[in-house]
């Protein structure tokens, strides 16, 4: 899975988490949870923030499946969200901590007689950055409207996905890497065992996320492991899907044997374990023959991820629960910074090492006819290859099996994109309709911010449709309701979506031509690849 430029965004965006006011004092009621009594905070809206689902994973515990948490006799105050996991020095401002397997939860002060649905909120940020605490991820909106909403952290970069030979042999599996998935699987059984005593149903868990948060959320479908932990998923702008990602130790489709770039890093687990958590990402920044941090990813590694996830789906090896999935018009608008493409002798040198054989094919479905529409035309084919064409596969597949699945496009133009001077939707913009809060950004009160953000009408009626659409799917499996946009399933024969831009209406296909191209392109890579295992 590749890296996207949305990274430095989001976590140039935690920076600012320290301005926002603490809740109020904390409320008389506590919740018992496996681990002990917690107390929240809040009225309306109780809110518990910082509460382990898993022990801390250091020590000997570094690069192991996450254990169960620990105990505590007295009340724990659930007053301040758990440190950021180890990150990139760019947010050496905050305190990080290898301790940092904990979750959040929001419920409505006011109980219910009845269990309430469930969302879990994955983050994004690459796989190598990210924080629950985000004040984009307040679930206090959510709650309002009769949900229990939950955030998580997850290990990231090289101590979320290190694959070595040393910790391969050591686990009784026989596999290592995907830490990061595998945190995010205890929290969704830790949700599973204690969310009743908050309110929750935990037969109605919804898994959600955007960027690399959607990319857990497919990685989550397909894994075995994940299999129960929830009934509904929603991924939004996932990366990658259906395109090469590493495996543990064999080349995939060109890409090195993950257990290769860890012995990169180090000789044996005893080394690795030793170094701390900076010097260990120091090692990574600053030493050019070690992998980037970035290249520490989810990886197939025989159990979590048992298989290639596109041959997952396709084969219909995953479980038939209600889905919602899409992407953004221009996904790749930053992405795109890290191939720059000034001019049309550039955008066909990037196309030959994209495509190779098949660039002038490609360049013929996008085609440039000026030096100013090169970087134009770069970042849509980016933004197809890299978004839009894996999750239209990824729909394609689960619907052959499944009449629960839902497209959407978001295509609306919001000041963020238009201060960027941005072709189309940029990366994570829909996250403030998605969570219904117009007044708050990804990226307020950063280098990134431009201004407080604005919107308008308009804004406010994609607001209302996606919130509400989110918020009854997790109730009922459904994004239709009262007051919703009316949105069809898509099926093999009618690859329908809805997109929320400038007006809310039904689509029909999207770029069939160019999602043939790729379709024929990687296949035919599957293909060889195949042959040459055998």
């Amino acid at each position: 899975m590749l890296l996207d430029c949305h990274t430095k965004n989001t976590l140039a965006a935690m920076l600012f988490f320290a301005s926002f006011p603490a809740q109020s004092a904390p409320g008389p009621d506590a919740v018992r949870t496996e681990s002990g009594l917690v107390s929240g905070a809040g009225t309306d809206v109780r809110v518990f923030k910082g509460i382990p689902y898993a022990a801390a994973p250091v020590g000997e515990l570094r690069w192991r499946a996450p254990q169960p948490p620990p105990h505590w006799d007295d009340i724990r105050e659930a007053a301040e969200f758990g440190a950021p996991c180890p990150q990139p020095a760019v947010l050496k401002m905050l305190k990080q901590s290898e301790d940092c397997l904990t979750l959040n939860i929001w419920t409505p002060g006011k109980r219910s007689s009845k269990r309430l649905p469930v969302m879990v909120s994955i983050h994004g940020g690459g796989f190598i950055g990210g924080w629950s605490g985000m004040p984009i991820y307040d679930g206090a909106g959510f709650a309002r409207q009769g949900i229990v909403f939950v955030s998580i952290n997850y290990r990231l970069g090289v101590l979320g996905f290190l694959a070595h030979p040393d910790l391969s042999r050591e686990s009784p599996y026989g596999s290592s890497g995907n830490y990061g998935l595998l945190d995010q699987i205890a929290a969704l059984q830790w949700v599973q065992r204690n969310i009743a005593a908050f309110g929750g149903d935990p037969r109605q868990v919804t898994i959600f996320g955007e960027s690399a948060g959607g990319s857990a959320v497919c990685l989550l479908l397909a894994s075995p492991l994940a299999k129960g932990t929830f009934q509904r998923a929603i991924a939004e702008s996932a990366q990658g899907l259906y395109l090469p990602i590493p495996h543990r130790d064999r080349s995939w489709f060109g890409n090195p044997p993950a257990e290769r770039m860890g012995l990169r890093v180090a000789a044996d687990a005893a080394t690795l374990r030793a170094l701390s958590a900076e010097e260990l990402l120091k090692k990574l920044s600053s030493d050019p023959a070690m992998p980037r941090n970035a290249e520490f990813q989810p990886i197939v590694d025989g159990r979590v991820l048992p298989d290639d996830p596109a041959a997952i789906y396709n084969s219909a090896r995953t479980p038939r629960v209600p889905v919602i999935a899409g992407t953004n018009s221009d996904d790749a608008f930053a992405l795109i910074l890290f191939t720059p493409v000034k001019t049309i002798s550039d955008y066909r040198a990037f196309l030959k090492t994209r495509f190779g054989d098949a660039a002038g094919k490609a360049f013929d479905l996008y085609p440039a006819s000026s030096d100013s529409e090169a970087n134009k035309t770069a970042r849509q084919i980016f933004t197809d290859a890299n978004f839009l064409y894996g999750t239209r596969s990824m729909l394609l597949a689960l619907s052959r099996t499944n009449k629960a699945v839902h497209w959407y496009y978001f295509t609306r133009f919001d000041d963020l994109s238009r201060k960027l001077r941005a072709p189309g939707a940029i990366h994570g913009a829909e996250l403030r309709y998605v969570f219904g809060d117009l007044s708050r950004s990804m990226f307020a009160g950063t280098p990134f911010a431009l201004g407080e953000p604005t919107h308008d009408e308009t804004d406010q009626t994609v607001a209302r449709a996606m919130n509400g659409a989110w918020v009854q799917f997790a109730k009922t499996g459904r994004p239709n309701g009262k007051g919703l946009p009316v949105w069809p399933a898509l099926t093999p024969g009618n690859l329908q979506y809805l997109e929320y831009g400038d007006d809310i209406h039904v689509g029909r296909g999207l770029r069939d031509q160019q999602m043939a191209f790729f379709e024929e392109y990687y296949g035919r890579l599957r293909s060889a690849k195949e042959k040459s295992s055998r």
